[in-house]
């Protein structure tokens, strides 16, 4: 909105001397009110939320709720699975001790690897200014709960949304790579209790640095819907820069 004649332009014709303004530019400039209006030039037939409300919140009561729900879910998950294996039934009663002892290790690693994973999608992705929110699938919850009882885990809790118009291929790929480098960090803060820890700790250190460096590898696969195949397209240098060392760290602690 110029201030001098009134009138509304975009942000690079808003200056008097961009679009020949016709307002008296001697006199004193009086303060325009700002434009109400929710018309996006980008989508022209729908309204869209005042940019400076959108993103009010950081997270949503439905996007905690669904983080919650699907950090749980994981977690009883993996005590499941290690159950179907014979480990909470060895004496052929619910051994609820070990339960425990798994939940508290899974919702400590597991839980973390996944929920992280696409938290680093949504504040990468919010930093570039498009709207992003985690939302569990239930379906996908669901099946990490029944294959369990056979021993794996298909471990599909959900997925961050984003929605924006013009989001370029760099822009999508750093999106992309975020969520293996947050797993890479996880796998290295848990690296010390594998080599230091004893008891739960040695267990904790060993099953996080795994589960988060296995999660990194697998995403950044170039394949489907993975996270690789983004960051494939957006640059393949930056993908074997952070596969290939990652393949090996990945075989010389598991399989060296």
């Amino acid at each position: 909105m110029c201030n001098y004649c009134g009138g509304a332009f975009c942000a690079d014709h808003r200056l008097p001397e961009s679009h020949m303004c016709k307002g008296d530019l001697t006199l004193k400039r009086t303060i325009a009110a700002p434009a109400t209006t929710t018309f996006s030039w980008q989508t022209p037939s729908t309204t869209t939320p005042n940019p400076t409300t959108r993103q009010a919140k950081v997270f949503s009561f439905i996007e905690v709720r669904d983080i919650v729900i699907a950090w749980l879910a994981l977690g009883i998950a993996f005590s499941l699975s290690v159950a179907s294996r014979g480990s909470l039934f060895g004496s052929g009663t619910f051994n609820t001790t070990a339960f425990v002892y798994y939940l508290a290790l899974a919702l400590l690693t597991v839980g973390p690897g996944f929920v992280f994973h696409e938290l680093s999608h949504k504040f990468v992705a919010q930093r570039y200014g498009f709207w992003a929110e985690f939302r569990m699938w239930p379906m996908g919850l669901l099946l990490a709960l029944l294959t369990s009882l056979l021993g794996f885990i298909f471990a599909a809790p959900g997925a961050t949304y984003i929605s924006g118009s013009n989001i370029s291929q760099p822009e999508n790929g750093k999106i992309s790579v975020a969520g293996p480098a947050i797993n890479v960090v996880i796998a290295a803060l848990f690296l010390p209790f594998a080599f230091f820890g004893t008891g739960f700790l040695a267990d904790l250190g060993n099953f996080g640095t795994y589960i988060n460096l296995f999660l990194a590898l697998f995403n950044l696969l170039p394949i489907g819907p993975l996270d690789g195949a983004k960051v494939w397209r957006w640059n393949r240098l930056t993908w074997a820069a952070a596969f290939v060392p990652l393949a090996l760290v990945f075989y010389y602690f598991f399989f060296g």
